[in-house]
């Protein structure tokens, strides 16, 4: 009989160790809440001792909640200033690599853009008085603080309310130059927090004398001249390192207001802010009276220069082109024909700066921007604001506006090309998408009318039930997609309410958009570069040989259809004061919510146009539309420019142009946009006080008697005639 195997020996068991480690675990959490409980009474105890009581405690309270509303306060000023410091991660010091010369579409020299850092005068080398002068009257403590100024802010603070007005400003040297690398000169108080952000940004990243250097090399100092060094040959005829104290005074007064103390401009005024420099010098304690005296008694001269005014706005626009362009080159000493008519640009300038003259005021409206393009894509006028020496930032190329119902033109042309026709008929009526309802203005319906009518009194409506009921499923991706072939360059916002124009573009994109009507249905090809050379002559680019063709963005028919809508609005829609006399004219008008901006963009056979007037600080303009000034605008400069050239059709359009009345144009229809326009208020030149004097001494001669001859006394000379 076999015997039975031992039982297997079983292995040990191990949970002893497992209640080992969880002993552990609880001993060790105990252990460790016992000494942080020991640890937190010996801190409170030892922080009694700092409590306080009475009106004491009141003050600490309130302490400790500034600290914690400024700690809160100041990430929220920093986020705030995040945008601005992304245009510190582009290459922004070699801006001025470049050295351009620009000529205009004749060849004729319009201005200089670009300056060679290796080749610029060091800070050392520059006359001391003219440092001095710039420092004395731009910041006193420059070298003392680190970009904000405090006690310069409260003393500027002080010397303004003592005299009731603005005297001094509290702006350091390195905010002046953080706005310029960065900014616009948008009175803003977010702008205020960026430069104040980025003043810090550039005292940590560059030295004082690199901050003082750029800040001479890149101000703008009026007559088309940037620097000091650019100023002095324009001014003086000279080297910046000739400059005498007089010149220097003249030169440093130039940073405050260039437009307005440009000595070729205006001379006394020049002389008197140059003074005024001087005066900051000794009361600075930089210089004495007796040093400063010799340059009071001689103030500076300037050469002679003529009243040509360089294209400024245009000029910056096309050196950006240039280094886009010219990046692949190894020459950065370049010669630039642009296509800009000096001609065209200077009736453009006078056509804004009428306007805003005869109705800013009346309209509430301060800026104005306008680009006018050639059938071809060549960009032949381009204002930017009212006054380049005021405001550098080019409204016209950066300015990101509403268009209004003068981006309605995508969705009619996406409609034209799904197989609609100007004479389709669609109802005016109440209609809703979402949470939106869109309404005409005066919340009037017309029922039934026919496409292009609706374009021509532009009918919120239409183009929101044509996207909703006739564009198909994807209409918002396809009118974004349709403004991107015209040539809209700048980020549309995908919203329901793109069909009557609220995502933003600028005046150069409209230009460029409806430029393809005149040109058929195809591409405009905006360009401001017509070649590059070298200063040997050698050509680099040529647009009309480097660039690819036109490409067709709108069917034949489509454009056709589009060229015989718009050329309908200037005759008998909202912008009746666009017609050009004896030219077929077409266009569109755009008026944005609470009349924020008001534009009109048109076209003939020869030129397009956009015109967009409005704030930089968005307020609302004084019931500004379309169809009043933008539309007389376009027609003045229109009516210049096509004087003496040969008139161009217009594609799919055989009517002749219409006679335009020259009586007041009718007022428009109910329910459509409307354009009337204010009386005329002229801008005040004189102070209310100075007119109540000048009329208190007009009545007084009035009033005066009349002065009597003092009678003759007899002489032994005097004798009869005869």
């Amino acid at each position: 009989m076999q015997e039975p195997e031992p039982p297997k020996k079983r292995p040990r068991r191990k949970s002893h160790i497992l209640l080992r480690i969880d002993s552990w675990i609880d001993s060790t959490v105990w252990n460790a809440g016992f000494a942080a409980g020991e640890a937190w009474e010996e801190i409170t105890i030892f922080f009694r001792r700092f409590r306080v009581h009475g009106w004491k405690r009141a003050v600490f309270e309130v302490l400790g909640e500034a600290m914690t509303l400024g700690v809160a306060g100041s990430v929220l000023l920093l986020a705030l200033a995040m945008p601005a410091f992304e245009e510190t991660k582009k290459d922004w010091r070699n801006r001025g690599n470049f050295a351009v010369t620009f000529l205009d579409r004749y060849g004729n020299q319009i201005g200089h853009r670009g300056i060679i850092h290796e080749n610029s005068v060091p800070i050392d080398a520059l006359p001391d008085h003219l440092i001095k002068a710039v420092l004395a009257t731009e910041d006193r403590r420059f070298f003392d603080h680190f970009g904000i100024d405090f006690l310069g802010l409260i003393r500027a603070m002080n010397e303004n309310a003592r005299a009731g007005t603005v005297v001094q400003g509290g702006s350091t040297l390195t905010q002046q130059l953080a706005k310029n690398l960065f900014l616009t000169n948008e009175r803003s108080l977010e702008r205020k927090i960026k430069e104040a952000f980025l003043a810090l940004w550039l005292e940590a990243n560059l030295t004082k004398k690199e901050i003082l250097s750029l800040y001479l090399d890149r101000a703008y100092m009026g007559g088309g001249t940037f620097g000091a060094a650019a100023a002095a040959q324009f001014y003086f005829g000279k080297n910046i390192t000739e400059v005498n104290l007089a010149e220097s005074a003249m030169l440093a007064g130039l940073f405050k207001a260039p437009a307005k103390y440009a000595p070729h401009v205006n001379l006394p005024a020049a002389r008197a802010r140059a003074n005024e420099v001087l005066s900051n010098m000794v009361q600075s304690g930089i210089m004495t009276e007796g040093q400063v005296i010799g340059a009071r008694r001689n103030p500076a001269t300037v050469v002679d220069r003529d009243d040509a005014e360089a294209p400024d706005y245009f000029l910056d626009w096309a050196f950006d082109e240039v280094q886009r362009l010219a990046a692949r080159f190894p020459q950065h000493s370049l010669v630039v024909r642009t296509t800009i008519d000096m001609g065209l640009q200077k009736a453009a300038e006078a056509a804004v700066a009428s306007s805003l003259r005869e109705y800013g005021e009346s309209y509430n409206a301060k800026q104005a921007a306008l680009v006018l393009v050639e059938n071809g894509g060549a960009v032949r006028a381009m204002v930017g604001g009212r006054d380049y020496g005021e405001s550098q930032f080019n409204r016209a190329t950066k300015a990101l506006r509403q268009p209004g119902s003068s981006f309605k033109v995508y969705t009619y042309s996406l409609a034209m090309e799904s197989g609609l026709t100007p004479d389709s008929p669609i109802v005016d009526a109440p209609i809703s998408w979402g949470n939106w309802n869109p309404h005409n203005y005066g919340n009037s319906y017309a029922g039934r009318i026919d496409i292009k009518t609706a374009l021509a009194k532009s009918i919120n409506t239409i183009p929101v039930r044509l996207a909703k009921e006739k564009l198909g499923p994807k209409a918002i991706d396809n009118i974004m997609a349709e403004a991107k072939k015209f040539g809209i360059e700048t980020p549309i916002r995908k919203d329901v309410t793109i069909p009557i124009g609220t995502s933003e573009v600028t005046v150069l994109d409209q230009a460029t958009a409806y430029a393809v009507f005149p040109a058929g249905g195809y591409q405009s090809r905006r360009h401001g570069i017509a070649q590059i050379m070298t200063y040997d002559g050698a050509v680099l680019y040529d647009f009309s040989k480097d660039e690819p063709p036109p490409q067709r963005v709108l069917s034949e028919t489509a454009a056709a259809y589009m060229n015989q809508m718009l050329t309908r609005v200037p005759y008998v829609g909202t912008g009746r004061r666009a017609a050009v006399d004896g030219v077929l004219t077409g266009g569109k008008t755009g008026t944005t919510q609470a009349y924020r901006d008001a534009w009109f963009c048109g076209f003939t056979g020869n030129y397009t146009a956009a015109v967009w007037f409005g704030n930089d600080d968005y307020t609302s303009t004084n019931n500004m539309t379309g169809g009043s000034v933008p539309a007389m605008t376009f027609k003045k400069l229109m009516d210049y420019a096509h004087q003496g050239i040969e008139l161009r059709a217009i594609p799919g359009v055989d009517n002749p142009a219409p006679a335009v009345s020259s009586a007041k144009v009718a007022a428009p229809a109910k329910g459509t946009e409307p354009s009337g326009l204010p009386p005329l208020m002229r801008p005040r030149s004189l102070s209310a006080d100075s007119t109540r004097l000048i009329h208190e001494i007009g009545r007084m001669l009035k009033e005066a008697k009349p002065a009597t001859a003092p009678r003759k006394v007899a002489s032994a000379t005097d004798h009869d005639p005869g």
